[in-house]
Formats: C-alpha cells, sequence, structure tokens
C-alpha cells in the first residue's frame, strides 16, 4: 500500500522544520530564524518501528490579513497538505502562549476530521504543565509538550501518530521504485521552473510568483507519462555565489545541486526573453560535471515575437553552449503550454541515452575505420595509435581506449574521437566520459 502520509502544519516560526528534521533524523528541511523560510510544502520518507510514512513539512499558515506577498499561497500549500495527510501534526510555541494565527490555524485542522496531535514546541523543561493549559482553547485535542530542538517528547509522538495511520495491507502489486525516472528541474531564478512543473503536473503543486527566489527547498512530484512514472525535482532558484547573501539562499543552492547528484535528467530551464546568460552557463556546466542527462528548456517562448529576437537567442545559446552541443533544446511556454509535451518526451530519450551500452564490436568497426582515416596524434617521431576500445560505464556512459602512448592523447583528438562517437552512435542528450589506458606489452 501506499505510504502514509503526516502533515506538519502551525504558524511561522514554530519548529515545524526542526521537527520535521528531528522525526526524519535528516537536515532535509531548511531551517532558519526568519519568519516564513519554508514556503511550498516538501516531502521526507521516514521510518518509525518499521512502519514507513511520509512528512510534510509546510509553510507558516499566517492571517489572511498578512500584508505578506506569500501568505494566500503559503497557505494554500498547507492546505493542500492537510487534504493529502491521514495524520496532522499542528505545532505551536510554548514559550509565546495562543495567538490569533494559532487559532486560525486550529479552525483549519479542525474542519479536515483526521487525527490530530497538538505539539506544544520549546518546552525545554517537561515538569512546565501549567504552560500546556492554554492550549486547550484551540479545541485539537490534548497538547502534549515537546522540543523538536532537544528530542523531548517526540518518541512518544511518534508511538502516538503511528498508531492512528491506516491499518497496513498486503499489496503483492506494489510498483517499485527501480522505473522511477528522476528529473531535477534547475535554472536561474524566476525562469519558470515551478511554471513548468506545474504544467507537467497538470495540477498547482508549487507555488507560483513572479517575485525571484519563491521556492527555496527542492520539491518532489510523482507523476506518470505514457507508462514511465517521473520524480519531478522543483530546485530553488540558483545564484551566482557572490550573490547568495542570505543563509537560507545559500541552503538553497546547496539543495539544488543535491538535486543535480540524484537526478536521471537535468532540465535546465532558460528564460528565453532574456536569453542564454552566463549562469545558465555555470549551471549547464554543474550539471555536466556530475554526469547528469541534460535538456535545455527555452523557456518564455510566447514573449518571442520578431525574427531578430529568434536570432538573438539562437546566437546566446551557441555561443554559450558551446561545450555541450549535445544538450537538445525545446522552445517552451510553461503559461500557454507551448511545446511542454515534448518535454517528457526528450527527457525519456536522453535518459536513455545515459544508460544505454554500446556492442564493443560496433565500437571497434569504428576505431578501424579512423585508423584507416590516417588521423592521429604525432609528436618528436611518436605516433599515436589507439588498438582496442570498450564501453566500461553509464550513466553517463564511459569509454575506455587502449592504445601504445596515452600521453599523447590531446584536447583536439579527445574532441575528435567524441564527435566520431556521436556521429556514428546516438548519444545525444547525455555526456559522455572518454579514457585512454597504454596497451600492455606481451
Amino acid at each position: 500500500m501506499s505510504k502514509p502520509i503526516v502533515a506538519v502544519v502551525g504558524r511561522p516560526n514554530v519548529g515545524k522544520s526542526t521537527l520535521v528534521n528531528r522525526l526524519a533524523e535528516s537536515r532535509d528541511a531548511i531551517v532558519h530564524e526568519s519568519r516564513g523560510v519554508t514556503r511550498d510544502r516538501s516531502y521526507h520518507t521516514t521510518d518509525w518501528n518499521g512502519r514507513e510514512f511520509v512528512l510534510i513539512d509546510t509553510g507558516g499558515i499566517e492571517s489572511v490579513k498578512s500584508k505578506d506577498v506569500f501568505a494566500p499561497r503559503i497557505r494554500e500549500q498547507a492546505l493542500a497538505a492537510c487534504d493529502e495527510a491521514d495524520v496532522i501534526i499542528f505545532v505551536v510555541d510554548g514559550t509565546v502562549g495562543v495567538t490569533d494565527e494559532d487559532e486560525e490555524v486550529a479552525r483549519v485542522v479542525r474542519k479536515t476530521d483526521k487525527p490530530a496531535f497538538l505539539c506544544v514546541n520549546k518546552l525545554d523543561n517537561p515538569e512546565n504543565e501549567t504552560a500546556l493549559w492554554d492550549f486547550w482553547s484551540l479545541g485539537v485535542g490534548e497538547p502534549r509538550a515537546i522540543s523538536a530542538g532537544h528530542g523531548h517528547g517526540t518518541g512518544d509522538l511518534l508511538d502516538d501518530v503511528v498508531a492512528a495511520f491506516p491499518p497496513e495491507t498486503d499489496d503483492a502489486d506494489e510498483e517499485p521504485e527501480d522505473d522511477v525516472l528522476n528529473v531535477a528541474i534547475i535554472g536561474r531564478p524566476n525562469v519558470g521552473k515551478s511554471s513548468l512543473a506545474n504544467r507537467l503536473a497538470k495540477r498547482n503543486r508549487s507555488i507560483v510568483s513572479d517575485v525571484a527566489g519563491t521556492t527555496r527547498d527542492a520539491i518532489d512530484t510523482m507523476i506518470e507519462w505514457k507508462g514511465q512514472r517521473f520524480r519531478l525535482v522543483d530546485t530553488a532558484g540558483m545564484r551566482k555565489k557572490t550573490q547568495v547573501h542570505e543563509d537560507v539562499e545559500y541552503y538553497s543552492l546547496v539543495r539544488g545541486l543535491e538535486a543535480m547528484d540524484r537526478a536521471d535528467v537535468c532540465l535546465l530551464v532558460v528564460d528565453a526573453s532574456v536569453g542564454v546568460t552566463e549562469q545558465d552557463q555555470k549551471l549547464l556546466g554543474m550539471a555536466v560535471d556530475r554526469g547528469c542527462a541534460l535538456v535545455i528548456l527555452l523557456n518564455k517562448w510566447d514573449l518571442i515575437t520578431t525574427e531578430e529576437q529568434r536570432n538573438d537567442v539562437a546566437q546566446s545559446l551557441t555561443q554559450r553552449m558551446i561545450f555541450a552541443p549535445w544538450a537538445p533544446s525545446i522552445n517552451v511556454s510553461a503559461l500557454t503550454g507551448r511545446a511542454v509535451d515534448k518535454v517528457l518526451e526528450a527527457a525519456v530519450k536522453a535518459a536513455e541515452n545515459h544508460s544505454q551500452q554500446i556492442p564493443t564490436p560496433k565500437l571497434n568497426q569504428l576505431l578501424t575505420q579512423l585508423r584507416e582515416s590516417g588521423y592521429t596524434v604525432t609528436d618528436k617521431g611518436r605516433r599515436l595509435k589507439v588498438n582496442y576500445g570498450a564501453q566500461t560505464g553509464t550513466k553517463p556512459p564511459v569509454f575506455t581506449f587502449w592504445c601504445n602512448a596515452p600521453d599523447l592523447v590531446n584536447d583536439n583528438y579527445e574532441r575528435y574521437l567524441e564527435n566520431r562517437l556521436r556521429e556514428n552512435f546516438d548519444l545525444s542528450g547525455t555526456p559522455i566520459r572518454l579514457k585512454f589506458r597504454k596497451k600492455s606489452e606481451d
């Protein structure tokens, strides 16, 4: 059966993300003293006494009168988390007492008619029971003292949460995770990553705003297309390191890099109305260095209306992405839906090429043709001779060549060999690695 879901809700800055990290035994959720750090809802898989479940860390629910531009959308995301959840953990701050915002969250929780646990956080002294009395007024059951920071009370909380889950059922037909394609949506802030994720998922999964830096955590969404399951990771917008002034932005950058590391394919979203920037180029380089398959999406194509604009975008793409001409590009518009149906198809194709295994006989047939062409490297009477080759790795494809003098191999020869490989085999959408070893003497 699917894993039970536990939503952690509350007003801003009561320690929800700290509690999620404590319960999940991880540091996945961004924690910061600033109010409203968590905006989207994020998912964290964990287990307790052998029962696996999913924790949803939500943004703080603020008053409907809040002046925060994100407040209404954060509220929507938190409400969506409550709708998804089997159990709700309602977190309040025991050092402050009941606030108007707590009462507003309590009204939301009471309407769900789901098992709910009222956790009075930041009570480092478990003997201070008088601090709980005020919270009975919220009408969400018996308040319990916890300290997310120190772990006090969290074990008993987990015992009760797991006991409230629906009964387990055997499901022999449960789908394995092996067939899931991990797709990281990367790009600079405000290029339309969340809009694209929502368009692909056909539902509003992430908060979308024209304010740069709306998404701070990496958000996972499971979708299916033509029988293929995808895990979409909508990452926080990545800025130049010199522009990462806040601690929060630093952690967001780290999350984005981690998303790359576990991705099979990266969708690099570029703002076509701006063109390919230096930062886009650096992000592509980071993905290539990590061996990710790659598809470039020129988003906001609906804003490109003249031939001159199209030429400018094409020129910037050629100049900035010269070291990865193998990465396909698609002109899309997350706003209008233009060509979005081609995105998943391109991701699947890039993933297939990323994991393919080229037969050794075909590879050596190509090497024979290259030797007959006569192109090689010579230096002071020495002549490079590549005797044999084999593919020795996948994701990305790794090709190892045995030759008489590996030290003669230079950048020009590597580019020549890579170009010939790409001409003869379909390696679009994936970087490749070339290794050269000295042929052992008989």
